[in-house]
């Protein structure tokens, strides 16, 4: 009979082979291992300097391209909007105030005239204020002459509203707006708080640059982009037409710039712009303005099948 102590020493000899084993095995395994590792946070960390190396210089060839691009911008685009008048329509919260006094800066150097800044705040496309929107739309208080379309869109019916007062219309023998309908049309939507404005005065404009950012969240975001579409629409169909200028995020999915460029018919009537943060883009924004006048629309800036920039139109000698 095999009794307890047989087992007990059988259990210790095998336990103090596996210990002996992982003391011989971790010997002499353990150099050839720390070896490898160190070798391989070495190679790790020659990789980040390359990286971080390479991040600097393409960071250093960008700074000097947009240098390169903001001190030509003014010569490329001169003379492409004398005697027109430009409207900025702010639709983003994400758009920063330095893009709009660059493209301002650049509307001016074309020979343009910056006639007003509006921002459409976001309450504007908010499906829950549809009611109060059509209900001032549709009411005694707008101005007289004002034809609206023959719907029940809230979208359409304010896009018009505001297209009609703002925009100059591309036919000379239309008469164009006044200021003061722009002030009863303001004063109206201010009050819903959907519309600010942002300069002293607003004034009819033959154009309208429609300034974007960032993507729509939310259940919503598509029923937000179609009241822009509709804005933007507007504006372009009441006088020269209009240019939707963006970053890269807004040419994605659920950004105004992705929107218009998805849809065919809309994206064959307004030109889109999706770098509008940097001078190559600023530019862009600008000649596709003249582009619009011509009646030309267009792609343009870093996404995919977009231009570069418009055609620059030929010096006059």
């Amino acid at each position: 009979m095999i009794d307890f102590r047989y087992h007990l020493v059988s259990l210790i000899a095998v336990f103090l082979a596996i210990a002996l084993g992982l003391v011989i095995g971790a010997t002499q395994l353990s150099g050839p291992l720390l070896d490898n590792l160190q070798g391989q946070v070495a190679s790790l960390q020659e990789d980040k300097r390359a990286l971080e190396d390479q991040t600097q210089g393409l960071q250093a060839q960008a700074d000097t391209s947009n240098a390169f691009e903001s001190a030509v911008a003014p010569a490329l685009v001169a003379g492409t909007l004398v005697d027109r008048d430009v409207l900025l329509v702010r639709a983003s919260e994400e758009v920063t105030t330095d893009t709009v006094e660059e493209v301002t800066a650049l509307v001016t150097a074309a020979g343009g005239t910056v006639t007003g800044r509006v921002t459409v705040e976001p309450e504007y496309s908010d499906p829950a204020g549809e009611a109060g929107l059509q209900s001032y739309v549709t009411g005694p208080g707008r101005p007289v002459g004002v034809t609206l379309p023959e719907t029940d869109d809230t979208g359409q019916l304010v896009g018009a509203l505001l297209a009609q007062v703002l925009m100059v219309p591309a036919d000379p023998a239309v008469p164009a707006p006044d200021t003061a309908a722009i002030s009863t049309v303001f004063a109206g939507l201010t009050a819903l708080d959907v519309l600010s404005q942002d300069s002293a005065s607003v004034a009819p404009a033959d154009f309208a640059v429609v300034l974007t950012a960032g993507a729509l969240d939310g259940e919503d975001a598509a029923d937000r982009n179609d009241t822009l579409l509709d804005l933007v629409t507007a504006l372009d169909a009441a006088g020269s037409g209009a240019v939707v200028a963006g970053d890269a995020a807004s040419a994605g999915e659920n950004g105004l710039v992705g929107a218009i460029r998805a849809d065919p018919e809309v994206s064959a009537a307004v030109s889109t712009v999706d770098n509008v943060g940097s001078p190559a883009g600023q530019i862009s924004t600008v000649l596709a303005l003249g582009r619009e006048g011509e009646g030309t629309s267009g792609k343009y800036g870093s996404g995919e099948d977009t231009q570069p920039v418009p055609p620059v139109p030929a010096a006059t000698p």
